[in-house]
This record gives C-alpha cells, sequence and structure tokens, in this order.
C-alpha cells in the first residue's frame, strides 16, 4: 500500500499528523462478504447475506475481504505499513457475490434495497461496489440497476463503482458504471503493461466515464483466508481493486469535511484529481489526496 499512497499523494498535513483517518465515516460495501481480519476488527458493524442468508461474517472468495482492507485497513498485522486509505472508517456488509465472485442482477438489488432502508440506521455515508456487469443484460435489467444506485445517490449517499474489467475498447464501461451520477473508478495502467482491461467510456448517453482512476496493479491488503493461509496479505488486481482506493479518499474528505454533501465532492474530486499521459489515465485523471483534503 506504501506504493499505491505515494502515487495518490497521500501524505499530507492531514494524514501524516493522523488528524484525518476516516473517523466518523461509515463505508458500505457490496461483494463477496467480510472475514473478520485482524486489520478490521471493531469496525465491522452489520453484515447482510444475500446470498446464502446466513448470520455469521464470512466471504468464501477474499475479494470483498481485500476490497475492504485496501478501504480502511488498520495494518496491524504488518505495523501499520500495510494499512488502508482511511483505516479509522467503519463497514457495513452486504454480500452479493458467491465464492466465484458471481452473483445474480437480483442479489445485487436486494443487497442495494437493504441499504436504503438501513444507510440511516448505520451512518452510512459511503457505498463501494466493486461489481460490474456486461452490457448484455436481459431487457429491463440493466435500467433497473441504474435506477437502483441513483436511488442510493438521490439519498444524499456517495456511491463509488468500478469501471469493470472488459476493456479497454471504448463504450466497455461495466453496469451500474455507466450511471451518470455514480463515480466510476478505473485502474492507472502501470507504464508497460500488455494485458490492459479497464473499462472505458464513453456510454451511450456520450458521458465521459470513468470520472477517476487510481493504483489497481498487484495491490496488496488484507488476506480473506486468514489465518487458515498464514499469510495475511495478498495481491489483486483490477478496477475491484481501484475503486476502495477512492471509496477511502472519499471517507477521509468526509471525515474532514462531514457537512458536504455527495455533489459536493464529486465536483472536489474533479478539481482535484492529477492527469496522468494518456496511455495510463481517462476522466478526470489519478485521484490525489493532498488536494483532495486541501482547504476549499
Amino acid at each position: 500500500m506504501n506504493k499505491v499512497k505515494q502515487q495518490i499523494h497521500y501524505w499530507c498535513d492531514d494524514t501524516g499528523q493522523g488528524n484525518i483517518r476516516g473517523q466518523n465515516v461509515t463505508v458500505a460495501i457490496l461483494d463477496t462478504g467480510m472475514s473478520v481480519h485482524p486489520d478490521l476488527k471493531g469496525r465491522l458493524l452489520a453484515f447482510q447475506d444475500c446470498v446464502g442468508h446466513r448470520q455469521g461474517m464470512y466471504d468464501d472468495s477474499g475479494h470483498g475481504t481485500h476490497v475492504g482492507g485496501i478501504i480502511a485497513g488498520d495494518g496491524r498485522m504488518s505495523r501499520g505499513r500495510l494499512g488502508g486509505i482511511a483505516p479509522e472508517a467503519k463497514l457495513v456488509i452486504v454480500k452479493v457475490l458467491d465464492a466465484k465472485g458471481e452473483g445474480s442482477v437480483e442479489q445485487i438489488m436486494d443487497g442495494i434495497w437493504w441499504l436504503q432502508k438501513n444507510h440511516r440506521r448505520y451512518g452510512i455515508r459511503i457505498v463501494n461496489i466493486s461489481v460490474g456487469a456486461r452490457r448484455d443484460l436481459e431487457p429491463g435489467k440493466e435500467a433497473c440497476l441504474i435506477q437502483a444506485v441513483e436511488e442510493l445517490w438521490n439519498r444524499g449517499i456517495t456511491v463509488v463503482v468500478s469501471a469493470g474489467n472488459y476493456g479497454p475498447g471504448e463504450g466497455s464501461i461495466a453496469v451500474p458504471g455507466n450511471s451518470r451520477k455514480v463515480i466510476t473508478v478505473g485502474a492507472l495502467e502501470e507504464p508497460g503493461m500488455k494485458n490492459r482491461c479497464s473499462g472505458s467510456g464513453p456510454t451511450d448517453q456520450c458521458i465521459v466515464k470513468p470520472e477517476l482512476v487510481a493504483p489497481g496493479y498487484q495491490i496488496l491488503s488484507c488476506n480473506g483466508r486468514y489465518p487458515v493461509n498464514k499469510n495475511p496479505y495478498v495481491r489483486k488486481s483490477g478496477t475491484s481493486m481501484a475503486t476502495p482506493v477512492v471509496s477511502g479518499a472519499a471517507a477521509l474528505f468526509l471525515s474532514k469535511y462531514p457537512e458536504a454533501q455527495n455533489v459536493e465532492l464529486k465536483l472536489r474530486f474533479r478539481e482535484t484529481s492529477e492527469h496522468k499521459p494518456v496511455e495510463q489515465s481517462q476522466g478526470w485523471g489519478c485521484v490525489r489526496i493532498d488536494r483532495l483534503l486541501g482547504e476549499q
């Protein structure tokens, strides 16, 4: 995570002095679930299982736990070295994907409806959706997913969605990342990468997507199979890993500016992102924490 933090200019007065660490912000994660990893201990507020309908928290894939570590891991198993972006943020976990990382539109919709009903109860300010479907959904299902995430946005929640890994061709943004309202995140391409797959816009409505990019290649974060697997951390790649970097950044911003609304935050991202070389970047550019948290 140190390389990630360097790329997004994480270290600034607020983060360096430990004043802003995501405190008083709750992030919901729609994914494969969550293992009770030591780096997340004490900050997992609730769990809803829309797949197996089990009560106890679990992650039979490891994808969701990895995402959670990027957002809010405190790095205790690495003496802080592999801490996430907002290590004092709290998490609400909604399992909508199975052990293979697959899920139906109905399961994802169930998770979103649960959040619509419970977001005030848990004080949810941000929803991370590192999930994306191809554009060849059955008629009406794409519209339903987009409408559902936009309803979350209309309720004041910052919705951060992956661009998907169906790129890099034009018009390859996954659903519901093609919503005009949500913040869609692509993976910052590493120099020399051969297998580029981050989804690209524009959308059918000629909207620039993704708005932001963030590091997403070989990210080291919480291992959902720990302690069965003795290594507490594991590497994963894709837009799924870039998206929680932006969700963590959003948590830092809302921790510093708790009265800010989601539209203000989206505009702030646009104003403070950094344009990279054209082969690496898209949309507004790469998120920069130092600028994001600077004086408004």
